[in-house]
C-alpha cells in the first residue's frame, strides 16, 4: 500500500514538472535605458572662469558650459587683429592707387629740384670761371661739382617718383598685399581657434549629467570638466544568454518594456558584440555555454520612449516571442 502511494506521488510530481517544463513562457533579457554620454575635455589646465549651468540643466547645442581663463591667447588674438588691419589697410592703399595731392607734392618736388639744379649749375659755372682766374681754388671748385651732382641726383629721384605715381600701382605689389592680408587673417583664425577651445559648449542638445570641477579650479589638460547626455532617441543595452544570441541579429524588429510606460516599445538590435561576457568560450561544455552573456544595444525608436531618463531598468522581449 505504501509503494503505491510513493509510485502515485511520484508520478504526480513528474506529471507537475512537465506540465511545467511544457507551459509557454515569454522568453526577454533585461538591461538598462541608455543615452549617448559625451565627456567634453578641457583643453589647457587654465583656471574655471564661469561655469553658468548646473547638473540636471537642459541645454541646447552650443551653449556655453565651461569657460576657462583665456591666459596668453588673448594678447596673442590682439596683436593678430592689429596685423590683420595693418594689412588690409596697405591693400586698400595699394588698390586705390596714388592720390592726386600725392601726385601734385611729387610734381613740386621735381620743380624745386630743377630749380635747384640750375642754381647748383650755375653756381659750378661762376665757380670754375673764378677758379680759371685763379681766384678761387681748386677746391671749391670740387665743392660746386659735388653740390651740382647732388641737385642732379635729388632731380632724377623727383622726376622718377613722379613718373611712377602716374603709372600707379603695379599688379605686383597689389599681389603681395593680398597674400599678407590672407596670411595675417589665417593667423588671427588660429590663434582665436586656439582660444575658443577654451570656452566648452555643448556640441548636441542634451542634459548635463555632472560637471567635476568647481569655478576656481584648475583642471588637468585632457580631463573631463562637463558630461553631457544628449538627446535624441535612447537605446537599450542590454546581455543577450547564448541560447538567444542566434535570435538576436542587427536589424530584426524587438518589443520592450519599461515600468510606468503603458504598452509595450518599438525597438530595433542595431548591434550585438561578437565576444560573450565569459571567456575563452571554446573551453565551455554545453551546459557552461548557456551562461555566456552577449552585449547588445537596441535601438528605442517608439515615440513614447524619447523621454525616458537613462538608467531605467528595461525589459526586451526576444524577437520571435515578441511577435
Amino acid at each position: 500500500m505504501r509503494r503505491f502511494a510513493y509510485a502515485a506521488v511520484c508520478a504526480a510530481v513528474f506529471t507537475l514538472a512537465a506540465a511545467a517544463c511544457t507551459q509557454e513562457v515569454p522568453l526577454e533579457v533585461h538591461g538598462t535605458v541608455e543615452r549617448d554620454r559625451l565627456e567634453l575635455i578641457a583643453e589647457s589646465n587654465e583656471r574655471i572662469v564661469e561655469m553658468p549651468v548646473h547638473e540636471g540643466d537642459r541645454v541646447a547645442a552650443g551653449a556655453v558650459l565651461v569657460r576657462q581663463e583665456a591666459g596668453t591667447a588673448q594678447p596673442r588674438i590682439e596683436q593678430s587683429r592689429a596685423a590683420l588691419v595693418e594689412a588690409q589697410r596697405q591693400l586698400a592703399d595699394l588698390e586705390q592707387g596714388p592720390r592726386p595731392r600725392e601726385i601734385d607734392e611729387a610734381g613740386a618736388a621735381l620743380a624745386g629740384a630743377e630749380s635747384e639744379l640750375q642754381t647748383a649749375q650755375s653756381e659750378y659755372a661762376r665757380v670754375a670761371a673764378l677758379v680759371s682766374r685763379r681766384l678761387l681754388s681748386e677746391s671749391s671748385l670740387d665743392q660746386a661739382r659735388a653740390r651740382r651732382d647732388s641737385a642732379r641726383a635729388t632731380r632724377d629721384a623727383a622726376r622718377a617718383r613722379l613718373e611712377l605715381l602716374r603709372q600707379g600701382t603695379r599688379t605686383e605689389q597689389v599681389a603681395a598685399a593680398r597674400a599678407a592680408v590672407t596670411r595675417a587673417a589665417a593667423a588671427l583664425a588660429e590663434v582665436e581657434t586656439v582660444a575658443a577651445r577654451y570656452t566648452v559648449v555643448a556640441p548636441r542638445a542634451g542634459i548635463v549629467e555632472a560637471l567635476p570641477y568647481e569655478l576656481g579650479e584648475r583642471p588637468a589638460a585632457g580631463r573631463p570638466v562637463a558630461i553631457l547626455l544628449a538627446d535624441g532617441t535612447p537605446y537599450a543595452r542590454v546581455y543577450v544568454p547564448e541560447p538567444l544570441r542566434a535570435q538576436f541579429v542587427a536589424g530584426s524588429k524587438v518589443q520592450a518594456a519599461v515600468d510606468g510606460v503603458t504598452g509595450r516599445l518599438q525597438g530595433t538590435v542595431r548591434y550585438v558584440s561578437a565576444e560573450a561576457a565569459f571567456t575563452p568560450y571554446y573551453a565551455l561544455t554545453q551546459k557552461d555555454r548557456s551562461r555566456l552573456a552577449f552585449l547588445a544595444e537596441v535601438t528605442l525608436d517608439d515615440a513614447n520612449a524619447a523621454a525616458l531618463p537613462a538608467g531605467m531598468p528595461i525589459q526586451v522581449f526576444v524577437p520571435a516571442a515578441g511577435r
